[in-house]
């Protein structure tokens, strides 16, 4: 799987390509029907290679940094998925000034055409493109025909709503962790670096990987059942994701506590998949008993995770 950075760095062996182009945030069953179609038309234009082309950062990010976290993936998660949906390259265009300037002739002239050498791309329903957002799917094929692309738009998809990256945001805020994961087609998951934290959890006899967050969506705060991989070994355990009220915190954490492990962690990427919501925050009276609901918490994330 080739992760590219620059149109500049597409190689001669990817030229002709069928491409999806979007922000494909959570790879979610929405894009997974963009990524089939391109399949579909590669195999018809002859075995062509697939690529997606995505933008980093998100364009909501550029256009308003001050954002709170929403990223529903990060990049080279986003880049594992679509690799296992078939995709043979993800180029992830850096959008910056110059990019989000650019008129929709010189997007196709330019990156498309010149620098990416595409035969086809695949692109859903509500897709716009150049200045201001000034391009759109009718625009795209008509300035695509003037250098052989083709173009193919997919229609919205979905249940009695449309699959969307800002769908399966609100059912995380939610607390509604399966049906997030059925949008998905996965379990979501957060990537980060374990860091140093208060040990607390150490002291209740339950030590915890404090995994750092950066500008990923935050789910409701609670405990959910997790399953995570470290340098290549899986392991289960619980995790809280919240501001520990219990110990008048406010600033929020993810500590996973994971089972049949011991060992230095700190520094290592951590990757935590949400298998279950298993229970909202809630403030205890004091340790001990929240050392007894740890407790009930991890045989239940354990009942969980041997059904997942």
């Amino acid at each position: 799987m080739r992760l590219l950075r620059s149109s500049a760095s597409f190689p001669p062996a990817l030229r002709g390509a069928v491409a999806a182009i979007g922000n494909f945030d959570g790879v979610h069953l929405g894009h997974r029907a963009l990524i089939a179609a391109a399949r579909a038309q590669a195999e018809k234009n002859g075995g062509k290679p697939v690529a997606v082309m995505t933008f980093e950062p998100h364009p909501r990010r550029f256009f308003v940094p001050s954002s709170p976290p929403f990223r529903l993936d990060a990049l080279e998660t986003k880049a594992r998925i679509l690799e296992g949906l078939g995709v043979n390259a993800t180029l992830a265009l850096p959008f910056d000034a110059q990019l989000a300037a650019q008129s929709p002739q010189d997007f196709v002239d330019h990156i498309l055409a010149r620098d990416l050498g595409v035969s086809h791309v695949v692109v859903g329903y509500d897709f716009t493109f150049g200045k201001a957002r000034s391009g759109n799917t009718d625009l795209l094929r008509e300035l695509g025909a003037g250098h052989g692309i083709g173009v193919t738009v997919v229609a919205a998809q979905g249940d009695a709503e449309a699959y969307s990256s800002s769908r399966v945001r609100k059912l995380l805020e939610a607390g509604d962790l399966a049906e997030a994961n059925r949008l998905l087609a996965r379990p979501w998951e957060i990537v980060g670096l374990v860091e140093h934290g208060d040990k607390r959890g150490r002291e209740l006899g339950y030590p915890t990987a404090n995994v750092a967050l950066t500008d990923f969506q935050v789910p409701k705060f609670g405990i959910y059942a997790v399953r995570c991989k470290v340098d290549g070994q899986q392991y289960d355990g619980v995790a809280s994701l919240g501001i520990r009220p219990t110990f008048d915190q406010t600033d929020v954490k993810l500590e996973v506590y994971l089972f049949d492990f011991s060992g230095d962690l700190y520094g290592r990427s951590m990757r935590v998949e949400f298998h279950a919501f298993l229970r909202p925050e809630l403030k205890y009276e004091g340790p001990e008993a929240l050392k007894r609901q740890i407790a009930l918490d991890v045989t239940e994330a354990k009942r969980v995770l041997a059904q997942a």
